[in-house]
């Protein structure tokens, strides 16, 4: 899939291996390895196999929002933009759950 980010840290947080975005090292990691899963899948139902991933619908005020898990604490914010080439990731934010 192809991936938008809504914020220029973390397109460089994917990007910029020296870069941490004030994130630890642990979030870091996941954040790197969850755009690798991201870019690697052809659609969103890749998301719900993996069970680990702890992909899910937001909703109230994050309607239309994703989240996937990065550990026990952090979350990754992703919304869906539809395209002719199929769907793009756009990825939102890292939010602390806890």
């Amino acid at each position: 899939m192809d991936i938008e980010y809504d914020d220029d840290s973390l397109r460089q947080l994917a990007s910029d291996p020296r870069f941490d975005a004030g994130f630890g090292r642990d979030v870091v990691k996941a954040f790197r390895k969850r755009i690798g899963v991201i870019s690697a899948a052809p659609d969103e139902r890749d998301f719900y196999a993996l069970k680990s991933l702890h992909f899910e619908k937001l909703q109230g005020n994050r309607e239309g929002q994703h989240s996937m898990r990065l550990n026990d604490q952090w979350r990754l914010i992703l919304k869906f933009k539809a395209r002719e080439q199929g769907k793009t990731v756009v990825v939102i934010s890292i939010e602390d759950y806890h």
